[in-house]
């Protein structure tokens, strides 16, 4: 986390909003796989402690989106993040296969962007259009466990605007709540994470693993929540191997049909 921040070398916006932006680090050549990659913070903070992590990817060859969103305690929580991480994916061009990463929070987005599939069809988040693989890097994935915990002094609670809507709002945000009915979200899903972690409790990993029937778990001796996303760490290096692992399983790009301008990811 005292990592100085890294400038990436290509930056944009998927949104008209100021936090509607992304950094971009093409990786090695055209066909580097794609990792759309969520940063942590509770919900609350900005992308630039995982600069560094997004550029180390970028070394190891994948070409790396990291999109900034609207956040909890300022302009985002309830709905306005979920807007932004879902207007975030759904704005790459059709036909890119793309593998979805999220750390902490960023996990729970992540997982909960591969579930939206399981939302209602009349929900404005619904979609049938999936990222290819989903990776959550110590995530959050109970958000009632989160509030119940009180993680981060009240961090679910604000996520959710408040104690007073969170009942009704927590359904279709919660990746554990949405994955109950079918055990699975139909998208290839790896957790990984290390036995030392000391952000989360144990349950926030087991809760979501013992109802996801066939997602992948990867468990990291002696390694700790921020561990995970220090560029050149063992843990780091591991991450790096199970992105190449899950980008071995992408399918094909489809051409995309003629822009007037390039989207993020091309």
């Amino acid at each position: 986390m005292a990592l100085r921040p890294v400038l990436a070398p290509d930056r944009g916006r998927y949104g008209p909003h100021r936090q509607q932006v992304y950094d971009r680090w093409p990786g090695a050549g055209p066909d580097a796989p794609l990792v759309v990659l969520l940063h942590g913070g509770y919900w609350r903070y900005d992308r630039l402690h995982l600069t560094p992590f997004a550029a180390y990817l970028a070394r190891c060859g994948f070409e790396v989106l990291l999109p900034g969103f609207r956040r909890a305690g300022g302009d985002g929580g309830h709905p306005e993040t979920f807007d932004d991480i879902a207007l975030a994916v759904d704005t790459l061009p059709a036909g890119r296969p793309y593998i979805l990463a999220g750390h902490c929070s960023g996990g729970h987005l992540a997982l909960w962007a591969a579930a939206r599939a399981l939302l209602p069809a009349d929900s404005p988040w619904y979609t049938d259009r999936l990222p290819d693989a989903v990776l959550g890097l110590a995530p959050i994935t109970d958000l009632a466990g989160t509030i119940r915990d009180d993680l981060s002094d009240g961090a679910g609670l604000l996520l959710l605007g408040g104690a007073a809507g969170a009942a009704d709002r927590l359904p279709s945000v919660d990746p554990l709540t949405l994955l109950r009915p079918t055990g699975t979200t139909g998208v290839p899903t790896v957790v990984l994470y290390g036995d030392a972690d000391e952000e989360l409790p144990p349950d926030q990993f087991g809760s979501y693993l013992a109802v996801h029937h066939d997602a992948r778990r990867v468990v990291l001796p002696d390694t700790g929540h921020y561990t995970l996303i220090e560029p050149g760490s063992p843990a780091a290096a591991e991450i790096a191997a199970t992105l190449r692992t899950l980008a071995g399983s992408l399918p094909a790009p489809v051409p995309p049909a003629p822009a007037a301008e390039p989207l993020p990811g091309q």
